[in-house]
């Protein structure tokens, strides 16, 4: 019989068992990249994790015979429901072994967190929110998944749906092979785009590479950039100002200045590209330890960030006010070129793109991209 308890955070054997969990499911699986355990403990602590701000978050153990068999969480994110004008609750960190039993009993005793705390649907997986790691990978299981994306064995798509979740939207991955084929495109492409870029200069945007000397207040204008662009998009939920500051924080240690850059007109911060070394293949290595503070404090000491050659396109906005300006010239033509111009970078992951964001899409295959991985959000009306 499985037995589905709620555990705290503040009982470090529990906590232990629910982080630790992933390592026996996973054992087969060699493309799973084990988390920093120090990241996760992290995660779940309401005094270090700035998303227990806006939310109330409940964590639970699956057990048979005293055996841990899977884990979840039920959350709410009230920033979110707020923005959306919705009663949605979240299911995430989901693990589960083989066992339909299993996976429907952490779902029930989700379904019923929920209906108690008066959520109308939930929708997952999420962890925590569309800010964070999200979505259920769905194929390309062979391939292991870059940084800050999600991973999961084959058979949790079967045992998702056969409780009766149903897809609300995917989330795909495009990946460009940066080969003498696309460099040859990319000088083309800059040929071209380079017309509009000036343009762009001389109607008063400059662009720069981040100022890491001055991260803090950079952070503070990308901010206002990220919520500002993505604000339209599906599922968007603004990030806080202790939120955003607590990821940067991480991304700091790993930032590369020349694929990192942000344009702005009379000192406004106008738009905001980052690609940022896939750490994936460092942290495999790891196998969820590392000595040091910080998410990537170590990466930059244990191997040259230029060793790296894989790459992920994590985010490039304009805010609504400076489209058709000319700026997405001038941010593509400055990205591409000192990206080539490092001279190191093999293959560069685009993710994740909404399904239905036809526009983005079709400027990540005209950049030679294809889609080569897919990750599912599932949502059911309690």
């Amino acid at each position: 019989m499985v037995k589905v308890r709620p555990i705290s955070h503040k009982n470090k054997k529990d906590l232990d068992k629910f982080i630790k969990l992933p390592w026996k499911i996973y054992r087969d699986y060699p493309a799973w990249v084990p988390p920093l355990i120090s990241q996760e403990r992290d995660r779940f602590n309401p005094e270090k994790n700035p998303f227990y701000e806006h939310a109330e978050i409940q964590l639970f153990l699956a057990e048979r015979d005293g055996e841990v068999v899977g884990r979840i969480t039920a959350h709410i994110d009230f920033n979110y429901n707020e923005f959306h004008d919705e009663k949605t609750g979240f299911f995430g960190f989901f693990e589960s072994i083989n066992d339909q039993e299993v996976a429907n009993a952490l779902f029930d005793t989700v379904m019923d967190w929920h209906s108690q705390h008066g959520m109308e649907q939930v929708l997952g997986p999420a962890s925590f929110s569309t800010n964070d790691i999200v979505g259920l990978l769905i194929d390309a299981f062979d391939l292991p998944p870059v940084v800050m994306m999600p991973y999961n064995p084959p058979y949790y798509v079967n045992l998702i749906e056969n409780y009766g979740f149903t897809k609300i939207k995917d989330l795909l991955a495009y990946k460009i092979d940066v080969n003498d084929e696309f460099k040859r495109f990319a000088e083309h492409f800059q040929r071209r785009l380079k017309p509009m870029a000036d343009r762009a200069l001389a109607n008063g945007y400059t662009i720069r590479n981040i100022n890491l000397k001055n991260w803090r207040e950079e952070t503070e204008k990308i901010l206002i950039i990220y919520n500002d662009a993505w604000e339209r998009n599906w599922g968007f939920v603004p990030w806080t100002r202790n939120e955003f500051m607590h990821i940067a924080k991480d991304l700091k240690d790993v930032a590369i200045p020349e694929l990192a850059k942000i344009v702005e007109k009379d000192g406004e911060p106008v738009a905001f590209g980052l690609v940022v070394p896939d750490v994936n293949i460092v942290l495999k290595k790891l196998n969820g330890r590392i000595i040091g503070p910080g998410l990537f404090a170590a990466i930059p000491y244990l191997i040259g960030l230029k060793k790296i050659k894989r790459v992920r396109l994590i985010t490039l906005g304009i805010r609504k006010g400076y489209r058709k300006s000319g700026v997405d010239s001038l941010l593509y033509y400055n990205m591409l070129k000192d990206g080539i111009g490092l001279g190191y970078i093999e293959e560069c992951e685009v993710s994740w793109l909404l399904e239905d964001n036809y526009l983005i899409i079709r400027a990540a295959q005209f950049l030679k991209g294809y889609h080569y991985k897919t990750y599912r959000l599932f949502v059911k009306p309690i």
